[in-house]
């Protein structure tokens, strides 16, 4: 099943609304006076300035909220670690599972025998799962135990703007788990779409810092990145 990312609601004029909020602590008027003076250029400028500065709380004033499907219980179990954001998730207790789908990983995809394991026990759970609900009559928020982690779910989240800088330093990363990657990168694009000055320097820290944290364990992209570089200004720094 093909994972879904989309964003459904953000705060209007993100970048305006995180440059009107820095500016209305050293301003005498109020904020829809600044709101009415300030150009998207100007909103823009300060942005940058904030971000490079490290004056971030200002970004808190910004929410993204995203709806997110086919997606594993995997996934959204590493997901709600990340405590600054709100969620809301497709419940088995009154949701019945009767017809579930899975998310398969790649490396059983891509070897046939392994696959075909993977989704003979995958069946033999939903007949299980059938069963205790239907000849049983085990309620389903008690016969769910049986349901796989790879059961595909559905999950709502909001974060804001500070938070989201957060996850995609972590899990745009390639030491993160591929699934939570492939949602990062995701929610990352929609982001963007609307806030580009926002989030320019969002994703690893290989990319926005030019750093690696992951010391012995690092996966050598930065080397590849400088290097990269380095070629492009002919060896100057």
């Amino acid at each position: 099943m093909t994972m879904q990312v989309k964003l459904i609601r953000h705060t209007p004029e993100p970048e305006k609304t995180v440059a009107m909020s820095a500016r209305l602590c050293y301003s005498p008027i109020g904020a829809a006076q600044l709101e009415e003076k300030m150009t998207d250029e100007q909103a823009a400028k300060l942005v940058r300035k904030l971000i490079s500065m490290g004056h971030l709380s200002t970004v808190e004033h910004v929410t993204f909220t995203f709806a997110i499907e086919g997606v594993s219980r995997v996934l959204t179990h590493q997901l709600v670690r990340h405590r600054i954001a709100s969620y809301s998730q497709q419940s088995q207790r009154y949701v019945k599972e009767h017809n579930f789908e899975t998310i398969m990983p790649p490396t059983i995809a891509a070897q046939p025998e392994a696959q075909a394991k993977f989704a003979k026990a995958m069946q033999d759970l939903q007949a299980l799962y059938n069963d205790l609900t239907e000849h049983y009559q085990i309620p389903a928020e008690d016969a769910r135990y049986v349901l796989p982690n790879a059961t595909e779910t559905k999950i709502m989240c909001t974060f804001n703007v500070r938070s989201l800088y957060n996850f995609f330093s972590l899990r745009c990363c390639m030491r993160a788990q591929w699934e939570i990657r492939e949602l990062a990168w995701k929610m990352l694009a929609e982001c963007k779409r609307v806030a580009p000055v926002l989030f320019e320097k969002a994703g690893p820290p290989c990319e926005s810092e030019g750093v690696c944290h992951e010391g012995a364990m690092s996966c050598g992209r930065l080397e590849k990145i400088l290097a990269a570089k380095q070629k492009q200004t002919g060896g100057k720094q």
